[in-house]
């Protein structure tokens, strides 16, 4: 038995002055559904979102609420700026304290943090663990997944998928879309239209549905054109049978219009292209015991690197890690503490993140393409017009001489893509290049970077984006070092948790009580002493935290034990958390120093 309506808009409509952004949409949500809401940047999603939350009426329609039905909505850029602490901001709403915490802790967040100090990603993790908190009765998540990482990513699925109420999400994410929603909204031409399935199916609906149009767009046009000859005979008879028949005319006129438009709109695709330089060189960088560190924390420690033509690198890890810091370094914008980097001088190098900070909020969008004036741009060495070239990036003459603060998150990206692609590069570095994307913009820079020849260097957490991407990965194993493995991201995975196997196996092989046998088996005296130190200890450790996890999750299961014993339960969740957190460490030192000791073994 399906779940009744908890939301329902039915014939809404709305406009900001100019052409409708929506007309008529109408859709329902239930209880237990978690629907993606996708569609074209500048469609209208977190307008539709806003709608929902109440921040704005609609011009007609109507939007129903179940009685009594809370709704929480995340926005894009979240505010804590007048709020002194992290928990002073979750407990603004009708989340308790208790609740707040406990789901901050499952988000990874100190209570006590002053949202001054807090990144992107933490902020994040703040709103979400916010909007749990309040256990709403529907919850609107506008690109909840931007700034965090893998591992957040993957936090947020699980707890979506033991969400209960009912979840409208916009995202660019396509594999957290495809792994967490239940059905998929399209905002298309004005109007929404609503699939039983997930997104995971979204292409080939899309498809059936662009299908029965182009057939109905071809039967309306041959109607039309029987209907012109009609007209071009003179309006003759009856007259009241004549007018009838102009009105119907002037309807089909219409229907046409918007079917014709929203197939554009819906198929309007950005010319993204990328060449690559003339340069044959193999050589593009070689990297020779690269080491740095902020204080304790090491971000690179005596890696050796050798990047050729045609390499596809990710940079792949969670947030802090360094991924950023290694770039500049393998480009030698900021120096490392020991080790040296030899670029290949002979080559272009084209960063997406310095174009992103050069761009200057009070230039128009012109100005951002043309820097130097005039209506043309150098694209590849050819002269383009600027309206032609920004039109192959999906903005409207009328945008260039909006001013770059005015654009969206999406729009500002696609103007940093724009003026990086007009030049031949040899090597195309690009830190998170897909947040705020739409769909098909994604895509396409995909078949882009697909296509293009030369060496490309990417950070993203997109998971989907680098395992269409790239051919291997540079991925963090703890203590400053870095693995590189064959493949996207999917593979990296594999390949870790094949390792983390391996190395579980040899360990298990041990007897209780001799932890140190195997080093006795297969000495170690190459590695330094700490690293020895360290490698006898988590042999030790992680048998052990193995068993206070077990234990603890026991405790945790029993029934009524946080309707009884709230401060029992909220100290047995810190201690879980803790003793993971050591587990995790522990492995990651374990890996970190085995992998060490192969490389000096060979």
């Amino acid at each position: 038995m399906a779940s009744p309506p908890i939301l329902s808009m039915s014939d809404v409509c709305l406009s900001f002055g100019g052409n409708p952004l929506f007309e008529g949409v109408g859709f329902v949500l239930s209880k237990g559904e978690r629907a993606a809401l996708v569609g074209r940047n500048g469609a209208g999603k977190s307008t539709l979102i806003q709608l929902i939350s109440g921040h704005f009426e609609p011009d007609t329609g109507q939007i129903w609420c179940q009685p009594g039905a809370d709704i929480t909505a995340i926005e894009q850029e979240p505010d804590l700026s007048r709020f002194s602490t992290a928990l002073e901001f979750c407990t603004a709403g009708r989340a308790t304290a208790w609740d707040a915490e406990a789901e901050m802790g499952q988000f990874g967040v100190d209570p006590n943090a002053d949202p001054k100090t807090l990144s992107g990603g933490q902020i994040r993790r703040v709103a979400l663990a916010r909007a749990f908190a309040e256990m709403p009765d529907i919850l609107l998540l506008d690109e909840p997944t931007n700034h965090l990482d893998v591992p957040m990513i993957e936090a947020l699925e699980q707890r979506l998928e033991t969400f209960p109420g009912a979840v409208l999400l916009v995202s660019h994410d396509r594999r957290f879309l495809e792994t967490v929603t239940t059905n998929t909204l399209w905002l298309r031409g004005g109007e929404v239209l609503k699939s039983p399935k997930g997104y995971a199916f979204f292409d080939e609906w899309a498809e059936e549905i662009e299908q029965a149009d182009r057939k109905q767009i071809s039967k309306i046009k041959t109607q039309l054109k029987a209907e012109h000859h009609w007209l071009a005979r003179g309006v003759t008879g009856r007259r009241k049978r004549n007018m009838g028949r102009l009105s119907r005319l002037h309807e089909m006129r219409a229907d046409f219009a918007r079917k014709q438009g929203a197939m554009n709109t819906a198929n309007a695709t950005a010319g993204l292209s990328a060449q690559a330089g003339d340069n044959q060189s193999r050589k593009v960088l070689e990297a020779f015991g690269l080491s740095l560190a902020y204080g304790p924390f090491k971000i690179v420690e005596n890696l050796d690197l050798r990047v050729l033509r045609g390499d596809r690198i990710g940079i792949i890890g969670a947030n802090g890690v360094g991924k950023t810091t290694l770039i500049r370094l393998l480009l030698g914008e900021i120096a490392s503490d020991d080790g040296h980097v030899k670029v290949n001088p002979s080559l272009d190098v084209t960063y997406l993140d310095q174009i992103r900070q050069l761009l200057q909020p009070g230039d128009t969008l012109r100005e951002a393409l043309t820097p130097n004036g005039g209506d043309s741009i150098s694209v590849q060495g050819q002269p383009r017009h600027v309206v032609a070239y920004a039109k192959d990036f999906l903005f409207g003459t009328e945008q260039l001489n909006q001013p770059v603060s005015a654009l969206s998150g999406g729009e500002r990206n696609r103007l940093t893509l724009a003026i990086a692609l007009a030049q031949a590069t040899d090597v195309l570095v690009l830190d998170e290049p897909t947040n705020d994307l739409d769909m098909q913009t994604l895509e396409l820079l995909e078949d882009m970077l697909l296509n293009f020849s030369g060496t490309l260097i990417l950070v993203s957490h997109d998971r989907s984006f680098l395992d269409a991407s790239v051919t291997s990965c540079l991925v963090p194993v703890g203590n400053g070092q870095w693995l590189r493995t064959a493949g996207g991201w999917s593979d990296a995975q594999k390949q870790i948790r094949a390792e983390t196997k391996k190395i579980s196996k040899s360990k298990a092989k041990s007897k209780p009580g001799t932890p140190q046998k195997k080093s006795v088996q297969h000495p170690t005296t190459k590695l330094s002493f700490k690293d020895q130190h360290r490698l006898r200890e988590v042999e030790t450790e992680i048998p052990t935290l193995e068993g206070q996890i077990a234990k603890l999750e026991t405790e945790l299961s029993q029934p009524n034990l946080y309707q009884q014993q709230p401060e029992a339960f909220a100290r047995l969740s810190r201690e879980l958390e803790q003793a993971q957190a050591e587990l995790l460490q522990a492995e990651e030192d374990w890996l970190s120093i085995e992998a060490k000791k192969e490389a000096l073994d060979k």
